[in-house]
Order: C-alpha cells, then sequence, then structure tokens
C-alpha cells in the first residue's frame, strides 16, 4: 500500500478506482464533446478540441501522480466554471447582438462551415475568432479531467500487476460506452449524463473524507447548468438526439440544432416551391410522375410533402435523425410520414445507397447539409461520404435507365458547385443542368452561391425542353403552380406570390477553381483543395503550444523529474490515427451513425482487452513479431484502395475491411501491453501515451491534405521511432 494524502489506500481500492476511473473519463468525455458542441457557438464544427482536452488532462494528470497537490479534490470547482463559461457564451451571443464569431474567413474561406455566415464580421462591433474560443474550452476542459488522471497515475502505480490493472481500465472504458450509448438511444437529456458523473466523483471524494458542502454544491451546479435549457419559453421542445440538441419552435415549425437555424415545416399551400421544382420540370417536359423516389435527408417532410402532391407512388424517406424524423412524423402541417406512400427509414444515406436493391426514378439529395461532425475522431461531417465520386456510382447503379439524380442546397460558394457538377458528369457522362434561385446568367467558382438544384443523369426530356422554352417561370406559391401545366409565364404580373425566373446557368471556372474532386479517401466536399486551411494550422499552432505549456507544468520537477517516455508516446500518438482510420472506414462500411462510431470504440476496446489477456498468457512474447505484423498490416492499408471492398460477397464487403480496419489494434495492444507491463514508472508512461494521443489526433488534420489511406504513413513513422528509442532496443530480445 502507498499513502494517498495521509489515508492508507489498499490494493482493492486501487483496483477499482481504475474501473471506476476508466468508467467516469470515458463517459465525460464522450458526454463533454456532446454538451459543449452544442452550447458553445460554433464548437460543433471542431469536437477534436474536446477530444484532445481531455486527453491532455489525463495526461497531465498522469504526469502529477506523485505531486502531493491533490488535483482531483478541484474537480467539483473546475467543472462547475467550465459549465458556466459555456452557458456565459450562449447568453452573449443571444443578446449581444454586435458580437461575431469568426469561423475561417467565410467571406472567401479555405473551408465552409454552414451556419456561420448570419452575422457579418464586418458590421459587428466586436469579432472574435473561433480559434480563441476553442483555446479557452481547450484549457478549462483539459482541466477538468486533470483530476482524473492524477488519480489513475496514483492506482497504477499501486496496483501490483499492470496488465490485469490496465485491464480493470478498460472495463470501466467499455462501461462508459455502453452506458453512454444506451442513454443516446433513450434520447436521455445531459443532466442525466451528468447526474451520474457527479455522482461518481461524489463516490470518491467521499470515500477520501473530501466531500464538503462546497464540492457537493459545485457539483449540483454542474448539473444545473446542463439541465437549463437554452429557451425557457413553452412553445420550445427541446430535445437530444444522439447527434444535436434540437429546439422544435412549436409554433412556427421552425427547428434548431446546438443553437444553428437548420430546418422548418412549411405548408404546402404557403411555400417551398423550389422543392416542387423537379417535378414541374418533369411534368412540363412530358414526363409522367415519378414512381419510385429515393429521398435522402428527409428531415421534417417538405420534400415528401411536395413529391406526394405531384403524383409521386412510392418514397423511400431516408433520414439519419430520428429525433427530426419524429418531429416531421408529428408536427408537419400537412403529415407527409402518414400518407401509405412513404416509407420511412433511420439510416445512414450512403449506407442506404450501397445496401438498397430497389431501383428508382428519381434520388434527391434534400438539403443534406449536417451542422456536425461525424466523430471527434475524423474531421469529416455526417454527410461527406455522399458527395463523393463512389457514391455518386452508388446513385447512378440504384437509378432506373431513364431515372433522374436531383440534389439542391444553399451551397455558398461557387467552387463548391462546381465540384459537385464535375462530379456528376464524370460519373453519368452527361452535362448537368445547374440551377441557381435567384437565375444567375453565369456563376464564377470565386462567386457566392445561393440556393442551386443541380440536375443529372442522362434524361434528355428536361434538358430539351429549356432548349426549347429557354426560361420557366416558378411561382413561390406552390398551389397556384398546381393549377397549370408546371410554369406560366402569363401569371408573371398576378398580385400573389413572386415569379423567379428558372434557366440553366453557366459554370466559369477561374482562380478558385479546384481540380481536386472528391472521393472516399478525401471526401472533403467543403474544404477548397488538398490543403491544410489557414485556420486549421492556426489552431494546431495554438492548441499544441498550449497543451506544451500545460504539460510542462504538470511535468515533475527538479534533477530527478522524470522526463516524457518517447516509446509510449510515439505509441499513443499511432494508435489514435488508427482510430481515427477505423472510424472513417466503418462509416463507409456501414454507415455515418453514432451508433457505428460507439460499435467502433467499444471493438477498439475489445481488442486491447484481448491483446492484454495474451500477454498475460504469453509473458515471454517478443516484440519483433507484432511489430512486424504491425507494419505489414498497415503498409496492406495503404497499399490496396478502400473502395475495392465495396461490394461484392459479405467476405470480401465486410470481413475482410473489418479485419483490415480493426486488425492492427490488436498487435497494436499487444505492443503497448508488453512494453507497459515492464515501466519502471507505470503512471508517467501511461501520461506520456495519453499525450502522444493528443499528437497524433493533431496529426489527424493533414487529413484534408493526405487523404485518409495516406494518413497511415504516419502512423507507421510514429510506430518505427517507437522502436528507435534506447529504452525499446534492449527488449527486442526474448524477455527475461
Amino acid at each position: 500500500m502507498r499513502m494517498a494524502q495521509g489515508r492508507a489506500v489498499s490494493a482493492s481500492e486501487h483496483g477499482l478506482n481504475l474501473f471506476l476511473v476508466g468508467f467516469l473519463v470515458l463517459f465525460l468525455e464522450l458526454a463533454s464533446i456532446r454538451w459543449f458542441s452544442a452550447n458553445v457557438i460554433f464548437l460543433q464544427f471542431f469536437t477534436s478540441v474536446v477530444l484532445l482536452a481531455s486527453f491532455l488532462g489525463m495526461s497531465c494528470g498522469c504526469l502529477a501522480a506523485r505531486q502531493r497537490f491533490n488535483w482531483f479534490w478541484w474537480f467539483p470547482s473546475i467543472a462547475a466554471g467550465s459549465f458556466a463559461a459555456a452557458r456565459l457564451t450562449v447568453v452573449l451571443y443571444s443578446f449581444w447582438k454586435g458580437l461575431a464569431v469568426d469561423v475561417g474567413h467565410q467571406a472567401s474561406p479555405q473551408e465552409v462551415f454552414f451556419g456561420t455566415e448570419y452575422r457579418d464580421p464586418d458590421l459587428a462591433q466586436f469579432v472574435i475568432p473561433i480559434e480563441w474560443i476553442a483555446g479557452l474550452f481547450f484549457v478549462l476542459i483539459a482541466l477538468m479531467f486533470v483530476g482524473l488522471g492524477q488519480m489513475l497515475g496514483r492506482s497504477f502505480d499501486a496496483f501490483p500487476d499492470r496488465i490485469k490493472g490496465y485491464s480493470l481500465n478498460i472495463g470501466g472504458s467499455l462501461a462508459g460506452i455502453v452506458g453512454f450509448s444506451v442513454l443516446s438511444f433513450l434520447q436521455a437529456p445531459p443532466a442525466v449524463w451528468l447526474l451520474i458523473v457527479t455522482a461518481g466523483v461524489a463516490y470518491l471524494l467521499y470515500r477520501d473524507s473530501a466531500l464538503t458542502p462546497v464540492r457537493g454544491t459545485a457539483l449540483l451546479l454542474v448539473i444545473a447548468f446542463a439541465a437549463i435549457p437554452t429557451q425557457a419559453s413553452k412553445l420550445h421542445d427541446i430535445r437530444w438526439s444522439p447527434y444535436y440538441a434540437v429546439d422544435h419552435n412549436i409554433e412556427d415549425g421552425t427547428i434548431h440544432v446546438n443553437n444553428i437555424g437548420h430546418q422548418e415545416m412549411i405548408p404546402f399551400e404557403q411555400r417551398g416551391s423550389m422543392y416542387s421544382l423537379i417535378h414541374l420540370l418533369q411534368k412540363r417536359s412530358g414526363g409522367a410522375p415519378f414512381d419510385d423516389v429515393m429521398v435522402i435527408g428527409a428531415g421534417s417532410g417538405n420534400d415528401l410533402s411536395h413529391a406526394l402532391r405531384y403524383g409521386v407512388k412510392r418514397i423511400d424517406a431516408v433520414e439519419i435523425d430520428p429525433v427530426i424524423q419524429d418531429i416531421g412524423i408529428h408536427h408537419h402541417p400537412n403529415q407527409p410520414y402518414s400518407d401509405p406512400r412513404v416509407v420511412p427509414h433511420l439510416d445512414d444515406g450512403r449506407h442506404f445507397l450501397r445496401t438498397t436493391e430497389q431501383k428508382y426514378d428519381l434520388v434527391v439529395y434534400a438539403l443534406v447539409d449536417s451542422l456536425i461532425l461525424h466523430s471527434g475522431y475524423a474531421n469529416i461531417r455526417l454527410e461527406s461520404y455522399l458527395f463523393t465520386e463512389q457514391a455518386f456510382q452508388d446513385v447512378r447503379r440504384v437509378l432506373k435507365p431513364d431515372g433522374v439524380f436531383v440534389m439542391y442546397n444553399f451551397y455558398r460558394q461557387g467552387w463548391i458547385v462546381q465540384r459537385v457538377a464535375t462530379m456528376t458528369a464524370q460519373v453519368f457522362g452527361c452535362e448537368p443542368l445547374v440551377l441557381p434561385l435567384p437565375y444567375q446568367e453565369t456563376l464564377k467558382a470565386s462567386e457566392p452561391a445561393n440556393f442551386v438544384t443541380i440536375i443529372a443523369g442522362c434524361n434528355h426530356r428536361i434538358p430539351l425542353a429549356f432548349k426549347q422554352q429557354g426560361t420557366f417561370w416558378l411561382n413561390s406559391l406552390p398551389q397556384e403552380n398546381l393549377s397549370v401545366d408546371g410554369f406560366d409565364g402569363r401569371s408573371r404580373s398576378s398580385t400573389r406570390g413572386s415569379w423567379e425566373p428558372i434557366a440553366p446557368t453557366r459554370l466559369i471556372a477561374d482562380q478558385a477553381s479546384s481540380s481536386q474532386l472528391t472521393t472516399d479517401d478525401w471526401p472533403f466536399l467543403y474544404v477548397k483543395d488538398r490543403l491544410v486551411p489557414n485556420l486549421t494550422i492556426r489552431s494546431m499552432v495554438m492548441l499544441g503550444g498550449l497543451g506544451i505549456a500545460m504539460v510542462l507544468f504538470f511535468m515533475p520537477k527538479g534533477s530527478g523529474g522524470l522526463r516524457i517516455n518517447i516509446r509510449m508516446f510515439f505509441l499513443g500518438a499511432a494508435f489514435m490515427l488508427l482510430e481515427t482510420k477505423a472510424v472513417v472506414q466503418m462509416a463507409l462500411l456501414f454507415g455515418s451513425t453514432w451508433l457505428v462510431n460507439s460499435a467502433v470504440f467499444f471493438s477498439a476496446l475489445v481488442l486491447i482487452l484481448f491483446a492484454n489477456l495474451y500477454v498475460l498468457k504469453v509473458p515471454s512474447t517478443r516484440l519483433t513479431l507484432p511489430y512486424a505484423a504491425l507494419l505489414a498490416s498497415l503498409a496492406v492499408s495503404v497499399l490496396v484502395p478502400f473502395d475495392m471492398f465495396l461490394s461484392g460477397g459479405i467476405l470480401w464487403r465486410y470481413v475482410l475491411p473489418c479485419l483490415l480496419g480493426l486488425g492492427p489494434m490488436f498487435f497494436a495492444g499487444i505492443i503497448f501491453a508488453r512494453s507497459f507491463r515492464d515501466e519502471t514508472h507505470p503512471e508517467h508512461a501511461f501520461g506520456s501515451n495519453i499525450a502522444g494521443s493528443m499528437i497524433g489526433g493533431l496529426a489527424e488534420q493533414f487529413s484534408t491534405l493526405l487523404g485518409f489511406q495516406h494518413l497511415l504513413i504516419l502512423a507507421i513513422c510514429f510506430y518505427l521511432l517507437s522502436t528507435w528509442t534506447p529504452t525499446l532496443r534492449t527488449r527486442l530480445s526474448p524477455a527475461a
């Protein structure tokens, strides 16, 4: 036993600490990613900041394990302050209309972020760069995890069997993933998440006789800050889906997610004729109403309502968010989901495209623009894999010979429109129709873009209709369009409604044009070219500098003080990239859903447990063999294009890519467990490993330059660096 500030702690208590802290860290990490992303304005596009902050805090805590100062006792105050600061940002942004947040200069961006353009920084009284906000919460969240990391490091130092202790910690992490996944499925609110966390912290404080009234009050404040709704009015129904904080305004039908406007349920009779455009063009060109339709991004149901009014016989309505779909089912004024012709699907759009055997007359990407990243591990959004060459090939596969593919959205930038149009031309073999609203004769890549409809596929009736008539006129009142044959130029003088010209625009390449098309390996539709955006570079420098400063602050001092364990550091950096690649690879196989993410993280931890078991059963294992197997499997992943596995039988389509994506983690786990077992200072080794994970997370940002397949080259380099450290070279022989 060792003494922890005057109280003897038994080995069994340290074992319980390893399990419980593992649970609390993983659970709080997931809860923080969800809650801070929803409450700190625009942080939802940078969820990796929260993830990396949790890694940094854990690392610093482990490095401070032998300090007398008990950081865990300060967890209640730090957590309450962090949650209060997040609430303050919401209040300031909501009530101070002169405040703007600059997110990578969206007037001429290298990367587009939806929802950030509503306040012009040039006209604001005060402008804050998003990287400053990210840096502030990076430090606050990291400090929140220091106490848990310190307790974890002390328990590792005192537990007699390193591998069993590590397995207990992994077991707690598994319980944390399962627990949070269950709450996500039940759509539990944040107050429930934080109640579980604070109860665990309170128990540990009570066991140390440190649960004072002040600390108890601070823990209650954490729950209170999480429970306070952003909108207190009874007109607002706020629910938490597995992706967003969804705010449904019952009075006007608008839907906000994470405090950004997202959707509006529009009665067919009032407006929204852009949803009718493809059906009007089909009718005006002499075609019969579409029979079989797929709508990806069906949301709350506007697209469905218009399709039904124009005689569609069957609609597969695909939506990824269960809460938004449920709102549409119960609250859309036209009740499209209750129509027997509509078949709702709760699924990722790309996964549905890959797995359906149905053939369609029309496939619609209906305002597909998520406002959240796929996960904190990878810089992709929920819809990223819908806008790749391989995804468009999936669309072509499910279309009937005369089928039509339609995409419409507020694309923000001309180079995005040009990229999408170029990909459809390459995949379908014919030029798409690009119809901006309001009409523009030309659209340059360097110009802003508004609402644009892109019609692809080789249905020649609609292009021929434009050649014959030139321009159609669209009324914003859909019910008036029903009374005429699609469009009626004679009614433009009507006092009701607003008539807009509809005609194809000509795309012009200029200095902003990019030849880089999006693929499953480089799925960054909203990044201008193969580059690391300036905003990302500034953020990496800032977060890296803050991380180094915190590590130096918590590093043991004095001539006999420890330094970063380089070997464990590089193992952590490389493993983070393995997890990133696994997350994106499984998203392609099974869909970009929260459940797939949870399954990937769960599988990674299970593989680590298997690796621990292997080391326990084969204690004299050499590291040469697992290193060789690991590097060989990574080399295969780098050299073999992943799209080879997107068709074929179950073995080729699922089993082999899962082995390639997850298998290296088993060999990496063996290397870590064998190394960790023999470390003199386990708390220091574990802290160094987690610090390396933060560097691996920063290195993931190079995916916008390298793509995900070649990102593994960095992982290989990190693993090679771990073999070159002096402490490891002596162990590449049979263990004593």
